[in-house]
């Protein structure tokens, strides 16, 4: 994980302006055209910067009859990624985007599920099912019954997660990410009956809100929900004390509820490029938290207790922000905060040429024999 404090000197709002263009507020949002060259076609496109790249192959698909996973698009070189926005991509106005057919992307048949894998499947208490072209889980999952503690369905096309999913009451973990779910698309009243559930993940897909039942699944260690379109987060949020782990980065939150403070049990935040302008003062109760991710928003200051009460905080990330050294060296607690980043810092040096020098020696080794 990065340890990285200041921000380069040019600072860049959440958008990624330079902090001139910061107060256009078109020049935040601004569309940009783009040329999509694809065969002997030119598609022209106006879209905005914020997009997701994945989006944008949905918006070709009609334009080309290739499934977004048959996609490949090139800008300067470089194969943009399904999970990261147009202006994270560096894409600027006029440029030209090459799209070509993924031969590994090509729509393929289902992968197949037979009894032998659903005995397996019960024998392990994991069902894994990714990269399996599947757009509804497969009926033979439900078979398992409580035998089954972790599934795994990342990387399909799977639109509906149905109330089928409570007979399966002893999930421990559940991955989704990946997918194309919806808010309605999910039963929550399901989900949420799973009162041994600690891992929920569910990044990448086209969710808006989060239920407030959510909060009743008390067992929770690990929230992912990151590269969706939250605008908020539940206030029953705070009702997840024993959450350790909560990922909500590249999502379109503009403020985080004082609640979260209540979720005293969590080590690590990622709340990475959303809309955020200011943290909760409640932040400074998370006495547990070690690593706090906030890049890539529009923060001018921080929680006025953060260093002096989170004393194990010893990762944060304000790439991108409109916080400062000098506004850093004025918070209480800031010089024992900077010690346990240095120290840490040189730990992570000290492995890496320690885990160099023994491959070095194995490679001297390997020469002499």
């Amino acid at each position: 994980m990065k340890n990285r404090t200041i921000i380069k000197r040019q600072k860049l709002d959440n958008a990624g302006a330079t902090s001139g263009e910061a107060n256009d507020p078109k020049g935040q949002n601004r569309d940009i055209k783009i040329t999509v060259k694809f065969l002997a076609r030119s598609i022209p496109v106006t879209l905005s910067q914020d997009l997701m790249i994945r989006d944008l192959k949905s918006l070709l698909q009609p334009l080309t009859d290739l499934h977004p996973r048959s996609q490949k698009l090139i800008c300067k070189g470089r194969v943009l990624l399904d999970t990261m926005t147009l202006r994270a991509s560096e894409v600027p106005n006029g440029a030209k985007v090459l799209l070509i057919i993924a031969s590994q992307g090509l729509m393929k048949p289902q992968v197949p599920v037979t009894k032998t894998m659903l005995e397996h499947w019960k024998a392990s208490g994991v069902v894994a099912l990714s990269e399996g072209n599947y757009e509804t889980i497969p009926g033979m999952v439900w078979a398992c019954g409580p035998s089954a503690r972790v599934l795994v369905l990342m990387n399909n096309n799977i639109r509906e997660v149905p109330a089928q999913l409570g007979f399966l009451s002893s999930l421990q973990k559940l991955f989704l990410n990946a997918n194309a779910l919806f808010d309605e698309s999910i039963s929550w009243e399901a989900l949420v009956s799973l009162k041994n559930l600690k891992v929920l993940s569910l990044d990448q897909n086209y969710l808006t809100t989060l239920p407030s039942a959510l909060g009743t699944v008390t067992s929770l260690r690990e929230l992912h929900v990151a590269n969706n379109r939250l605008t908020s987060l539940p206030i029953e949020i705070g009702l997840l004390t024993q959450l350790q782990v909560l990922g909500v980065n590249n999502n379109r939150i503009s403020i985080i509820p004082a609640c979260v403070g209540d979720c005293n049990s969590l080590i690590e935040v990622n709340l990475s490029s959303n809309l955020l302008s200011e943290l909760p003062e409640t932040f400074g109760n998370l006495r547990d938290l070690k690593v706090l991710h906030i890049s890539n928003n529009g923060l001018k200051s921080l929680p006025s207790t953060l260093f002096k009460m989170c004393l194990q905080l010893s990762t944060l990330d304000l790439d991108n922000t409109e916080i400062t050294m000098d506004l850093l060296r004025q918070f209480e607690g800031w010089e024992s905060f900077d010690e346990r980043r240095r120290l840490k810092h040189s730990k992570q040096l000290d492995f890496r040429i320690l885990s160099s020098a023994k491959v070095d020696e194995g490679d001297e080794g390997a020469d002499k024999n």
